[in-house]
C-alpha cells in the first residue's frame, strides 16, 4: 500500500530493466561467455545478481556450479563478459521509462541514477538528453560495495543532500531492493524482469512503469 501522505522530494532510478531494457544483453554476454568455460548458466543466475558487481557474480556463479576460480582467471572471464556485452548491446527503453522520468523532471524532483554498470558502458547506453535529467549518478566505478550492499543508495542520497525518508527508490531486482531498504529508503519494484514472488522486500510491486505511475501519480502530484 503506498501512503499517500509520504513527503518526497527525490526518485532514485535503478537503471537496467527500469529505464533501459538491457538485462537481455547481459544475459547474452554472460551466458556466452560461461558457455566457454563449460558452465551452462539459467536465466535466474544471472537475472537475480542483476546489480551485483561483475567480478562477485562470476565468483558466485562458478561456486554454485562447483568450480573453483581464483582472481586472475575471474577478471579476465568478466573483462571477456563486458568486452561481449559492448560489442552487442543495444539501447532499448522500458516501455514508459522516458516519459516518466521527464515528468518527474518537469515537476521540479530532484532525480538520481544509482546503477551497477561501469561509467563508460552508461555513456555507450544512455542519450544525453537523459543522461541530463539526473542530477546525481552513481556507476559501479563511484563505490567500493555495489548492490546489496546499501553504499550505492548511501552515497546517493548524500549527493543529493537529503534524509532516507525524503526519497523513494524504483528497482526492479531483488539486490537493489535489499541496497535500497539497508540505506533506510522506501523502494517501489517493478515486474519488468522477474515476477513479484522475487521482489517481495519491496515497500510495493507494480506490473509496470504504467501502473506505478497511475498509483503514486497522487500523492506526487503529478
Amino acid at each position: 500500500m503506498v501512503e499517500h501522505e509520504l513527503e518526497v522530494s527525490s526518485i532514485l532510478f535503478d537503471m537496467d530493466g527500469v529505464i533501459t531494457n538491457t538485462m537481455p544483453d547481459h544475459y547474452f554476454a554472460w551466458k556466452t561467455i560461461l558457455q566457454r568455460q563449460g558452465i551452462q548458466v539459467t536465466y535466474h543466475d544471472i537475472y537475480l545478481r542483476e546489480g551485483q558487481p561483475g567480478i562477485e557474480s562470476v565468483t558466485q556463479i562458478f561456486h554454485r556450479y562447483g568450480r573453483v576460480l581464483n582472481k586472475k582467471k575471474a577478471d579476465e572471464i568478466l573483462r571477456e563478459k563486458e568486452d561481449l556485452f559492448k560489442k552487442i548491446v543495444k539501447t532499448r527503453f522500458v516501455a514508459g521509462a522516458r516519459s516518466f522520468v521527464k515528468m518527474l523532471r518537469k515537476s521540479k524532483f530532484e532525480l538520481a541514477l544509482v546503477t551497477g554498470t561501469s561509467r563508460h558502458e552508461l555513456y555507450q547506453i544512455l542519450p544525453e538528453s537523459l543522461y541530463s535529467a539526473f542530477s546525481v549518478i552513481i556507476t559501479g566505478n563511484d563505490v567500493c560495495n555495489g548492490k546489496p550492499h546499501p553504499e550505492p543508495y548511501l552515497k546517493s542520497i548524500k549527493q543529493l543532500g537529503i534524509k532516507p525518508s525524503l526519497g523513494v527508490v524504483i528497482e526492479n531486482a531483488p539486490f537493489g531492493i535489499q541496497s535500497a531498504k539497508r540505506a533506510g529508503l522506501k523502494c517501489f519494484a517493478i515486474e519488468t524482469s522477474l515476477p513479484r514472488e522475487y521482489l517481495q522486500e519491496a515497500d510495493a510491486v507494480f506490473s509496470s512503469i504504467k501502473e506505478l505511475k497511475d498509483k503514486v501519480s497522487f500523492y506526487l502530484s503529478l
